[in-house]
């Protein structure tokens, strides 16, 4: 007796919409997964990065300290120039005009900041061109 093979059976229409629904959530898990992944190295090295900025601040900061108390102490040039209190003293006002310079300027700017007029304008024309009356 010879033996039949049997012709596999046409998936029906529910069947393949069935895997074509768990191979897409499938793909778009996976998508998820290496997004997250690609995401997680780029705030690492973001991470790292503000790190270093944050360290160099910093040594600025500290360098500018330094810069400051050697500036006093070339005033006041071994004793032969104005008395340490008074050289310290002018250190600091430099700084202070310096900071009150950067506030004027900054109010300047900040005056200078105006609201988004044109896209304002094309913002309530959205609707409009939505109704079909652009």
């Amino acid at each position: 007796m010879a033996q039949q093979v049997q012709q596999p059976e046409e998936p029906t229409i529910g069947r393949l919409v069935a895997d074509a629904s768990r191979d897409i959530s499938s793909l778009v898990q996976k998508e998820i997964e290496l997004a997250k992944s690609e995401l997680k190295v780029s705030v690492q090295a973001g991470g790292i990065g503000i790190g270093m900025f944050a360290a160099a601040a910093f040594l600025a900061v500290l360098a500018i300290i330094m810069l400051s108390v050697a500036i006093a102490y070339f005033i006041n040039w071994n004793g032969d120039g104005l008395a340490l209190h008074w050289a310290f003293l002018i250190v600091f006002g430099f700084y202070l005009l310096v900071a009150a310079l950067l506030v004027l300027i900054g109010i300047r700017k900040v005056k200078q900041v105006k609201a988004p007029e044109r896209a304002i304008t094309q913002g309530r024309e959205i609707p409009k061109a939505l109704k079909g009356r652009a």
